[in-house]
């Protein structure tokens, strides 16, 4: 292992040597020359210079096939003609953020509305911002204070439950911390707990690996909030792209509130919430005593024509069966390649992780972060990314596998060729 990864990390400081120089230049600035965590790497991060369609250029002229797509926000992949022009005639014809409520908002909050099924919607300018706001809906609406979360949970940047509830997090006694997948911890938590505001969750855990929640799971949640008054929240922000009316759509149970983000900006910075009318309703300026939602960028022009016209043009129905079904049809094939070896893939549709573990596990053994956690090899994950960005393919180091709608099939063979070859030549390792 020690051979195979130095000659890797050869490889790469080889084909990047701009990316160093850039790199240590970012350190004068930036605190560890990074202003995102998620994307710092080692020996060093790579500088991407361009994108278009469905690549990437780097600073050193490399090019890669995107299978990041921005962690979920990259749907249409790099400067969509669509999304060009209507971001053009915007800039030209109506301006920017205007300071005063428009037209624009109403006709996309209209079109999500009827999309994913929700009576009310309210914009903001994150997925993090709307999970935020949804949680000070359901405590006004309950007048409770707490809110059952699950461990591995990833609903923004402070909003972040990995490795239980985050040190930056100053209310640390209004959360209930319960293990994904475990109806019977959910029933517990329930009976322990009788000022629980809300539960908050993932259909599919995004950052615990791309795990799906059982259908006994969800709907113990759906039954147990309703029993207690509490509130069900569905965390939609990556997942909304799986099915037309998003994940929600697949599900026997139908949450209270669901929050949004990602592509559904068009490329711009997007975020939203709604559902039941008479919990938005806490948010109506017209309510007394209602809450204050204000946000300088939230009905900005350029994210309501960009979003509008992504959802409605090019993400049509469609659309959205096609690319999640080339999305099965890779995770298929990927998991045929590491049969018997300490690699396994999980997900749905077009979002999938490849999980490296120093035992050998199948997907459906993963039910849970923790299933994985104990057993992470760290060291082949970064051999893999290593090898595939060396190769010409982007992506992520952690394992996340993100298609956009206009990667070409001749790219998902070429990934699929550049796995085969990486376990052909380590299969000693794994």
């Amino acid at each position: 292992m020690e051979l195979a990864l130095q000659n890797a990390v050869t490889r790469f400081q080889e084909l990047h040597p701009e990316s160093r120089r850039l790199h240590e230049l970012a350190l004068e600035s930036l605190p560890g020359g990074n202003t995102r965590t998620l994307l710092h790497t080692a020996p060093f991060p790579v500088f991407m210079r361009k994108g278009e369609g469905s690549q990437l250029w780097d600073e050193d002229g490399n090019k890669y096939y995107d299978l990041v797509g921005e962690l979920s926000a990259g749907l249409f992949g790099h400067s969509h003609p669509t999304l060009q022009k209507v971001l053009t005639d915007t800039i030209q014809n109506v301006g920017l953020s205007l300071g005063a409520t428009n037209v624009y908002e109403q006709q996309y909050a209209s079109l999500l509305c009827k999309r994913f099924g929700l009576e009310r919607l309210r914009f903001t300018n994150s997925g993090t911002e709307a999970n935020l706001h949804c949680l000070a809906a359901a405590r006004k609406f309950t007048g409770r204070r707490k809110v059952m979360v699950f461990r591995g949970a990833y609903h923004g940047s402070v909003l972040s439950f990995g490795d239980g509830i985050p040190e930056n997090n100053v209310d640390q006694n209004d959360w209930v911390l319960v293990q994904y997948n475990d109806s019977n911890g959910v029933q517990e938590a329930f009976a322990q707990h009788d000022d629980i505001a809300a539960v908050i969750l993932e259909g599919i855990q995004g950052s615990g690996g791309f795990i799906s929640g059982s259908t006994d799971f969800l709907r113990t949640i759906r039954e147990q909030s309703e029993k207690a008054g509490a509130l069900m929240i569905l965390d939609e922000v990556m997942t909304s792209r799986l099915a037309p009316g998003g994940l929600k759509e697949t599900l026997e149970v139908k949450p209270d509130l669901v929050t949004l983000g990602k592509y559904l900006g068009g490329g711009l910075p997007f975020g939203a919430f709604g559902g039941r009318q008479d919990i938005m309703d806490v948010f109506s300026p017209l309510t007394p005593g209602a809450l204050a939602h204000s946000g300088t960028f939230q009905n900005n022009t350029l994210m309501l024509h960009a979003g509008y016209a992504g959802l409605s043009e090019v993400y049509t129905p469609k659309v959205v069966h096609a690319c999640n079904s080339q999305g099965d049809d890779l995770r298929r094939r990927l998991q045929q390649i590491f049969a018997g070896s300490k690699f396994c893939v999980t997900g749905q549709g077009s979002l999938m992780y490849i999980h490296a573990t120093e035992t050998r596990l199948l997907p459906e053994q993963i039910t849970r972060r923790d299933d994985v956690g104990a057993v992470e090899s760290t060291e082949l994950k970064k051999l893999f990314w290593l090898e595939l960005v060396n190769a010409g393919f982007w992506v992520q180091i952690r394992g996340a596998i993100i298609l956009n709608i206009v990667t070409p099939a001749s790219a998902i063979d070429a990934f699929v060729a550049a796995v085969e070859g990486f376990c052909s030549r380590h299969r000693d390792l794994i």
